[in-house]
Formats: C-alpha cells, sequence, structure tokens
C-alpha cells in the first residue's frame, strides 16, 4: 500500500517520466542493398575497413556484386593462365577470387609472379632475371647469380665486367585494359651482410658514367618505345623506366618485348646487379 500512495503522490506532483523516445536511425539500419551500392564506389582498402562499422556494412563487404565491380573484366583469362585450371575453385565467392588473384603467383615454372594491383585491378608482372635472355650469362668470367634476400626470386645476375652488354626479354599476358609501364630493376654494386648490417662492394662499378644505357619496348599491336639514362647510385635498387603501353583490348593477350643494352665497345663496364622486370599500371 505505502508503494501505491507513493506513485500517486507522483503523479499528482506531475513528475511522471515521459515514454521513452524511439532510438534515431544510424547506419545499421540502412538495407544492405543500399550499402552496398556506396561500397562499389569504394576501393578494397576502404571497403575491407568499413566491413567491422556494424552487420550491415560486414554482410555488404561480402557481396558478389561489391567485388566483382572490382575484378577486371577478363578475370577468367587472367585466371586461366595464371593458375592453369588448377588449384582454383570455382566455387569462391567474389572476394576470395579477388584475395587469390591479389597475392603474387609463381608462373612459368617461377621465373615470373603475377597478381592484381589492389589499388587499381590492374595487373602486374614480375619477370626473373633467370627468365632473361643475358648475352655472356653462361660465362663466369663475366657473370655470377648471387642469392640474396633483397630480391622476390633469391637471386640475382651480377655482371663483374664486359664489353657488350645486353639483356632481352618476353611476356605474353591477358592484361585487363589501361596503360601498363615496364621497368628493369638494377643496382650498382654488390650488396651482402657484414656483422649483420647491409653494405655494398663497388669495387667493380664502372663505365656506366660514360654512355647512357638504352631501353626498349615493342607490343604485339605495334606499340614501342625507347628511353635512354646513365645508371647511379650505387648501393641502391633502381626502377629504370623503359617505356610505357596501352592495353585496349583485354581479350586478346598481350605480347611485349623488351631489351637494355650499353654496346659501345669503346670501354668496359660491370659491377651490376640485374634483378627483375617490374611491369605495373602507371
Amino acid at each position: 500500500m505505502g508503494s501505491g500512495f507513493s506513485s500517486l503522490l507522483l503523479m499528482c506532483n506531475g513528475t511522471t517520466s515521459a515514454p521513452a523516445a524511439p532510438p534515431e536511425p544510424g547506419l545499421g539500419d540502412l538495407p544492405e542493398s543500399v550499402v552496398g551500392s556506396i561500397l562499389l564506389y569504394l576501393n578494397p582498402q576502404q571497403i575491407c575497413g568499413l566491413a567491422s562499422l556494424n552487420r550491415a556494412f560486414r554482410s555488404a563487404s561480402l557481396a558478389d556484386f561489391v567485388w566483382e565491380s572490382k575484378l577486371p573484366n577478363n578475370y577468367d583469362l587472367f585466371i586461366s593462365r595464371v593458375f592453369d585450371n588448377n588449384g582454383f575453385s570455382s566455387t569462391l565467392c567474389k572476394k576470395d577470387i579477388y584475395a587469390r588473384l591479389s597475392t603474387p603467383t609463381s608462373i612459368d615454372g617461377g621465373i615470373k609472379k603475377v597478381w592484381l594491383d589492389k589499388g587499381t585491378g590492374k595487373a602486374c608482372v614480375l619477370i626473373s632475371a633467370i627468365g632473361l635472355a643475358i648475352t655472356g650469362i653462361d660465362d663466369r668470367r663475366y657473370w655470377s647469380w648471387i642469392s640474396t634476400e633483397e630480391s622476390r626470386f633469391c637471386s640475382v645476375a651480377y655482371l663483374q665486367q664486359i664489353w657488350w652488354f645486353e639483356v632481352d626479354g618476353e611476356v605474353e599476358f591477358p592484361f585487363p585494359c589501361g596503360t601498363y609501364t615496364l621497368y628493369f630493376r638494377l643496382q650498382l654494386g654488390r650488396s651482402g651482410r657484414r656483422f649483420g648490417r647491409r653494405v655494398c662492394d663497388s669495387d667493380h662499378v664502372h663505365g656506366w658514367d660514360i654512355k647512357p644505357v638504352k631501353f626498349q619496348l615493342s607490343t604485339s599491336d605495334g606499340q614501342k618505345a625507347i628511353s635512354e639514362c646513365y645508371l647511379s647510385d650505387p648501393g641502391k635498387w633502381n626502377l629504370y623506366q623503359a617505356g610505357d603501353f596501352v592495353v585496349k583490348d583485354s581479350t586478346i593477350p598481350m605480347k611485349i618485348k623488351f631489351s637494355m643494352m650499353q654496346i659501345d665497345c669503346t670501354h668496359t663496364k660491370g659491377g651490376l646487379c640485374v634483378d627483375s622486370v617490374l611491369i605495373c599500371p602507371k
């Protein structure tokens, strides 16, 4: 009875609590289809970051239509070239397909690595020095192979001294449409470790400041590019640009031939590490 009397007094004094207001709508109330339409305009890193916001964003971030928009139009050709129809399940969702394709994968006996660039969805191709045609590579008076952790392929070709320097290569791949740049990854000097610290031996570095190195590329659809530059910065890995090319038809694999040379035989050159050739979106 005491509690009833107290309630009556509260009512008389006008101090009864008002009904609770309905909660304000938030991001979690957005339909999954609406969230998915928003995610279409974001890059993969942003999509993964927003997936932790709430259940709606987490569900939408797994939707096939979201991740299919991040895959290149010719991703089926990409899969066939990289995985040769083996080791790739047809039941994977589009997000898992994107994750597999954006992870570097070895092809052609391990002399190349390919992957999708996470920012653009375009192809990246890395070709080992082992997969290149290097003049005199079998003559140990001029060249040697060096094991190193500084290469994705765990070894580089090291030139001590030579008169005629030439490196050639080619690759055929179903590149997604876009503009690409081809680089040679080179270093003047032979790097190693001493007392746990990185050191570089530049004793054999010579001849690269006398005449420039010529870089060239050509494509199967008639594009060509030529550039020249002097090699510099001993002890540092540098990417030397050979040129750009444009892929307009992603349904036809494009063949690219490329080279670098310094064939002025008036002087020798040496002390150069050749690691790889990189093709990536511009």
